[in-house]
């Protein structure tokens, strides 16, 4: 999760959020680049005693500077191109989980298990317990194997919602009369936490998403619901 002051993302805890962070990197390192350029070519001009106001044009500097940006896009859109690929494969998933965005909390269906159904609300500041984190824990965890795809179907039931966990790379709009789907694997195991990003009215802040990550070892013999 993220800690006080933190200025990059999250740890990556899907193979999808690690293609994530290094597109980040790429592409930071691109605009980095750019900016010195820039910044150098400002200098210059601002710092040469030479001028030479008879050059009307330079066929090889525009011909430069017209080339050199179709390369620098190209360098970011293929990258892209093939996260934005891999974030759309759908991978035989193990099972299923719907998610349904209310006004204001979360509504969870283990369709493989039963129809095992149940709401997930954030829990008040009185009811929190020591190591319990404010306005991001929930009464009802979901609870999911590691090592194993899972796919989440995502709609809403009143109006927009998105069901969203940086850890995983995750953020898929929660739309009314429309079922979204997504699918990870994550790597391992711990407690990860996410929030609705799309406004959704006066309590939007307060529908955190926790996910509970077991060994899938443990998972096959029952899944482990804290209701």
């Amino acid at each position: 999760m993220a800690h006080a002051a933190q200025v990059g993302l999250q740890d990556a805890t899907s193979p999808i959020m690690e293609e994530l962070v290094i597109f980040h990197d790429h592409a930071l390192m691109i605009i980095f680049l750019i900016c010195f350029l820039v910044l150098y070519a400002l200098f210059l001009t601002l710092t040469t005693k030479l001028t030479n106001t008879s050059i009307s044009d330079a066929q090889e500097m525009e011909t430069i500077w017209t080339i050199l940006p179709a390369i620098i896009l190209i360098l970011i859109a293929l990258p892209s191109l093939r996260i934005l690929y891999l974030t759309d494969e759908i991978n035989d998933p193990s099972f299923t989980i719907k998610s349904i965005g209310h006004q204001w909390y979360w509504t969870y269906e283990y369709t493989d298990y039963g129809g095992l159904i149940f709401n997930s609300y954030m829990l008040p500041p009185l009811f929190l317990e020591p190591g319990d984190l404010r306005l991001l824990d929930v009464d009802n965890r979901v609870v999911l194997p590691v090592e194993a795809p899972v796919r989440m179907m995502i709609t809403s039931q009143d109006v927009l919602h998105s069901w969203t966990v940086p850890s995983l790379g995750l953020k898929t709009d929660a739309i009314p009369g429309r079922l979204n789907q997504t699918t990870f694997t994550a790597t391992r195991p711990g407690v990860y936490y996410g929030q609705c990003s799309e406004i959704c009215g006066a309590n939007h802040s307060f529908m955190p998403i926790v996910l509970e990550l077991i060994p899938l070892k443990i998972f096959e013999m029952g899944p482990v619901f804290t209701l």
